[in-house]
């Protein structure tokens, strides 16, 4: 198969190769001695949607049938406003994410990522290696919120943001033998409503806008796993 034809279907944004199938000019993997290329041997990809991908020069994920995802990893930006009273949360974020906040965002993304790809078409899930496994690997990094937690805050008035938080999404496809990199892509976006508008800040609108963010996420990835069937039976 063409590595052009693979990768306009599997370049979309924010999936673990960032699909652009629409996009123009069409994704391509930089080969020959000025290609820029990471310390485990994947190539940048020049006109990827995402902020960056990177993948191998052969990239080809034919054989490949199952898939086997490996739990999420999160990382919460640390230096942040604690804002324990309304003088310091007036100091501006982000702020602090506490236990219970971080557990309430873990559940969120994790529901909307099992329903949205429990669609997928063409690929079997499994729960253990083999030949035809390909492992997909995600972690949300740097994970910041714009609301500070008013439950703890005495005398809490109306707060109103235009971005409830952002996060850095990053996945990766690997051989689930051998544990050899495939594709990386890195994207970073906002919890906002569209046009930034402002909006007040409850639990029902901040979860709203998260959801509607691992949404996106999560259909691009769907949709780019099976568009990588469609492409290679041409």
């Amino acid at each position: 198969m063409a590595i052009r034809k693979l990768l306009a279907a599997l370049l979309l944004p924010a999936t673990v190769t960032l699909i652009t199938a629409c996009a123009t000019p069409a994704p391509t993997i930089q080969t020959g001695p000025d290609a820029e290329v990471t310390f485990d041997g994947l190539h940048r990809v020049d006109n990827s949607q995402a902020d960056l991908a990177w993948a191998r020069p052969d990239f080809d994920l034919s054989r490949y049938t199952k898939i086997l995802p490996v739990e999420a990893q999160y990382e919460y930006r640390q230096d942040v406003n604690r804002a324990r009273t309304t003088y310091e949360r007036g100091r501006g974020g982000p702020y602090y994410i506490d236990a219970d906040r971080r557990a309430r965002f873990e559940d969120e993304v994790r529901n909307v990522f099992q329903e949205e790809l429990s669609k997928i078409e063409h690929f079997e899930f499994v729960t253990e290696p083999g030949p035809d496994v390909l492992l997909l690997r995600g972690a949300l990094l740097d994970i910041i919120t714009f609301v500070p937690d008013d439950d703890n805050i005495p005398g809490r008035s109306e707060f109103f943001v235009s971005s409830v938080g952002e996060a850095t999404l990053v996945l990766e496809l690997r051989d689930s033998e051998s544990g050899t990199i495939l594709a990386r892509s890195i994207d970073r976006r906002a919890a906002e409503r569209m046009g930034g508008q402002m909006m007040n800040s409850n639990r029902v609108t901040n979860a709203q806008e998260v959801r509607r963010l691992m949404r996106f996420w999560a259909t691009r990835l769907r949709e780019g796993l099976d568009g990588f069937v469609a492409a290679s039976s041409e």
